[in-house]
């Protein structure tokens, strides 16, 4: 809190710095006994440039100089001590939908450098929070997940509800027009309605079921803030 209030660019970056050592050497040591600590925190330092992709541990594996297994596990390992989160693909009959990618997020978004990674992980965050809000107070099933064909025709995020597409939403930082792989999917998916958030201002319907409106607007709408 101290750090945020003072609105120190550079408190925040060694804050950042001495929050990374403790979670390898503190947090991750307190749950596994492990010995390559530090190439642990080669990896937490290695996948923010890699939010809102399909993970590759392979890709990660190699430039790390490690086995799959390995990075693997300890890509679990950051996910139990609430670094870092993936999601899974959502599948459609009528598309060819990859079925074993997981794209990866932050929880904390604020050190990505692409301001695009950056938004994406921040809707990301407020959505997998919402789907724990609805589990927890209404004891519905609710999973977070992404759509991406084997064309890389994607939709950013698919909310589900007992197994079923509630909506979509798809992330553009600026005011920019309905993403063409909405009107894709939105044809081939049973998907209700599709959302795609901004940063501007404008709110309309270009399409039935389809709205574009500003993530704050979203936000406040579906309670996620």
């Amino acid at each position: 809190m101290e750090v945020f209030l003072s609105g120190s660019e550079k408190k925040w970056r060694l804050w950042q710095k001495e929050r990374l050592y403790r979670l390898v050497n503190d947090d991750i040591r307190s749950l596994e006994s492990l010995r390559e600590y530090s190439s642990i925190e080669n990896l937490a330092e290695a996948l923010p440039e890699r939010v809102g992709s399909p993970l590759s541990i392979n890709a990660l594996a190699e430039d790390l100089e490690f086995n799959f297994r390995t990075i693997e596990s300890w890509v679990k390992i950051l996910e139990k001590v609430y670094y870092c989160f993936r999601i899974m693909p959502f599948g459609a009959p009528k598309i060819r939908a990859v079925k074993k990618e997981k794209k990866l997020y932050l929880w904390d978004w604020s050190v990505c450098e692409n301001e695009g990674a950056k938004f994406e992980n921040m809707v990301a965050s407020h959505l997998l929070k919402y789907c724990h809000f609805i589990e927890d107070t209404q004891g519905f099933k609710m999973e977070l997940r992404f759509l991406r064909d084997t064309d890389k025709r994607e939709i950013d995020f698919v909310v589900m509800k007992e197994k079923k597409p509630l909506f979509a939403v798809e992330c553009k930082t600026g005011e920019k027009s309905l993403s063409k792989h909405i009107t894709y999917f939105k044809e081939r998916t049973t998907i209700p309605k599709f959302y795609q958030v901004h940063l501007g201002e404008k709110d309309y319907a270009p399409q039935s079921n389809v709205r574009v409106l500003p993530f704050l607007k979203f936000a406040s709408e579906l309670n996620l803030v």
